[in-house]
């Protein structure tokens, strides 16, 4: 196995994959923080009634599925790039990864249909988009878990990556009661400062316990963060991650005056500094883990595949990827504002 060390960067064959996991990195962090925000909606829901229901969907409406776009993107990236990670990492995780899927096909599904149905069936929609949301928040959050402890077995690393599971969903609920205080005004948007409140300390417990066991779970990573020479550095990324937990609690605190006063100032501190603490949790869990896929198992240039592949693969990457990057900009400027009401188009009851 090639040291990783000893990689020459300037060859293709060491720089091709480097190339790969930074676009694999941009994808996932992208994907956790632009779908999160709507399946954090969706979890939501169950605390709206049914106009704010409404509501609440009309602001995710333009953006959710070119938001899922970037998890195709990474997980493509993963299978292409690093064949042997896919196998290594899906094959480890095969049960929560089916799970994500189907709790993303049914809030698929029901998001398009509850605007179809009937009323009177308009609340099992509601519910559907619920558990999906749910489901998929959940099964990300284990799979999360599962690849800090290196994908161990016992009841200890599953508990673990059950804990993950439930504050990966607050973070999610937190992006979304974040998403919607921008996007949405009166009591929904009051309710969304409760929400997020809530959301806010499940979220902190979550960056806290993947902090503290992923050092204690690998010398190399302990050693990493915590040799003389690089802890004063380091320690900015907790420290700035601490103050934007204190500066979105403040916020969160005097958003309720101001908006019984109309006044909205300061309504996106709460979305953008979750935002920034979900990046900062990111760059410390890819720096814990590089150069390895797999914790302290499979590097990135050991799961890569042929320089001659991934340069292909390269050149293709270079077109596709700004075009992505180019149509999220442009669908959130057009849509930027808030979200206006949803329109059946006349039918109190389209599907008898």
């Amino acid at each position: 196995m090639p040291n990783p060390d000893l990689i020459d960067l300037t060859t293709s064959a060491g720089w091709l994959p480097l190339a790969f996991m930074a676009v694999m990195g941009l994808s996932m962090l992208a994907y956790v923080i632009l779908d999160g925000f709507d399946l954090g909606i969706g979890m939501l829901m169950r605390g709206a009634d049914a106009a704010e229901k409404d509501a609440m969907v009309a602001s995710i409406g333009p953006f959710w599925d070119a938001n899922e776009t970037w998890l195709v993107l990474g997980v493509g990236v993963l299978l292409v790039a690093f064949p042997a990670a896919h196998g290594e990492i899906l094959g480890a995780l095969y049960l929560p990864v089916a799970v994500m899927l189907l709790g993303l096909i049914l809030r698929g599904v029901a998001f398009d249909l509850r605007v179809k149905a009937a009323l009177r069936y308009q609340q099992w929609w509601n519910r559907a988009f619920f558990g999906g949301s749910l489901v998929a928040a959940l099964a990300q959050g284990y799979m999360l878990g599962m690849l800090v402890v290196g994908f161990q077995d016992g009841i200890g690393p599953h508990l673990f990556s059950a804990l993950i599971g439930l504050c990966v969903a607050a973070g999610y609920c937190l992006l979304g009661a974040g998403w919607l205080i921008m996007k949405s005004e009166g009591a929904l948007q009051q309710k969304a400062v409760v929400w997020a409140g809530r959301a806010l300390w499940g979220t902190a417990l979550g960056v806290v316990a993947v902090s503290v066991a992923t050092p204690l779970l690998s010398p190399r990573i302990f050693d990493k963060w915590f040799a003389w020479e690089r802890l004063p550095l380091l320690a900015i990324i907790p420290i700035v991650t601490a103050a934007l937990f204190f500066i979105v609690w403040r916020s969160l605190r005097r958003l309720p005056v101001r908006l019984g006063e109309g006044n909205e100032y300061g309504i996106w501190v709460p979305f953008v500094g979750t935002v920034g603490i979900f990046v900062l949790a990111f760059y410390g869990l890819a720096y814990s883990l590089f150069p390895y896929l797999v914790v302290d198992r499979l590097s990135i240039w050991q799961a890569a595949s042929a320089p001659e592949s991934l340069m292909i693969v390269f050149m293709g990457t270079c077109v596709v990827l700004p075009m992505i990057i180019g149509y999220n900009i442009f669908v959130y400027r057009v849509f930027g504002g808030k979200a206006q009401a949803l329109d059946y188009g006349g039918w109190d009851d389209p599907i008898a």
